[in-house]
């Protein structure tokens, strides 16, 4: 039974997942190269544990024994030396992501099960780059964390049944909905959404619509609680960016190429909520939705 969980990664991602763990009782090692960057998360952890407190979700003593449950630590060998499962939660780079699975095959215990929090990139091809590829296993949780219940669970093309089983079982332990998939470009999640972002995309290059005449078309007619283009805010337009590539070039459909503007938007620095300014533009404190000042006729 896994109880030892590390995190390798302490950005907006590696800091939920460390939450979940250490809330349903799980040892959390989180691990990352900057010390600065480790104790962000801890505080974003502390606040995010806080807000639960003022919903009534947990108690003073529950949000204590969560933060007593996580480690921290900047050295990669120290974090990872007793985990019984890791879960790498790095950022979406393909290069950076095989180096780290080769660092976590060398150094962690041999028993060790090697998740990643991928969202697109091949689980077989990681897998590939360790000599466990039996225990390597995609586990993509969706952001916010510690809120959104799906974590979509992607077996390599190696992955050991045993090890399938477990993560599907320890999903369940973290109160989280779990869903198989196999390892084709994007999976489910992306496969599906990119697309329809990258569409949304199209029809504004294309004039069709305005922005928030799209978002309101899709929150209003489909129930979605975020319009296509703010949730690209959302997840960054670098990162959509990136995801529409993988499904290009993996699947050989140029109905996945990614819009120019995203191209344009993205080479430009115009990211989302992450550079400031996207499809919309976000002022510190201010929780106003307001259209970028370059897609406002004039």
């Amino acid at each position: 039974m896994i109880q030892k969980v590390a995190v390798i990664g302490a950005g907006t991602m590696g800091n939920g997942i460390a939450h979940v763990f250490a809330q349903s009782g799980f040892t959390v090692n989180l691990v990352d190269i900057y010390t600065a960057q480790l104790e962000k998360a801890l505080h974003a952890i502390a606040k995010n544990l806080d807000r639960q407190v003022a919903k009534g979700t947990l108690t003073e003593a529950q949000k204590k024994a969560s933060l007593d449950n996580i480690s921290i630590h900047s050295d990669i060998a120290a974090g990872i030396k007793e985990a019984e499962l890791i879960v790498e939660a790095a950022t979406e780079n393909e290069v950076l992501k095989l180096k780290i699975f080769r660092e976590l095959d060398e150094k962690a215990p041999e028993h060790c099960i090697l998740a990643t929090n991928t969202s697109s990139i091949s689980i077989t091809k990681i897998a590939a780059a360790t000599n466990r590829a039996g225990k390597v296993i995609g586990m993509h949780f969706m952001n916010p964390v510690p809120v959104m219940k799906l974590v979509e669970i992607i077996n390599g093309y190696a992955t050991e049944k045993n090890v399938t089983e477990k993560i599907v079982s320890l999903s369940k332990q973290l109160n989280k909905v779990p869903c198989v998939v196999n390892d084709y470009p994007g999976f489910i999640a992306n496969r599906v959404l990119m697309p329809m972002i990258n569409e949304a995309i199209y029809s504004l290059h294309e004039g069709v619509a305005g922005i928030e005449e799209i978002d309101t078309i899709m929150k209003l007619g489909m129930a979605h609680p975020m319009g296509p283009l703010q949730l690209a805010d959302f997840i960054g337009l670098d990162v959509c960016h990136s995801i529409l590539n993988v499904l290009y070039t993996g699947l050989g459909n140029p109905k996945y190429a990614p819009c120019p503007l995203l191209s344009n938007m993205v080479t430009a620095g115009y990211l989302g909520v992450k550079s400031g300014e996207g499809f919309y533009k976000y002022v510190s404190g201010s929780k106003e939705l307001m259209v970028s000042e370059r897609f406002v006729k004039k």
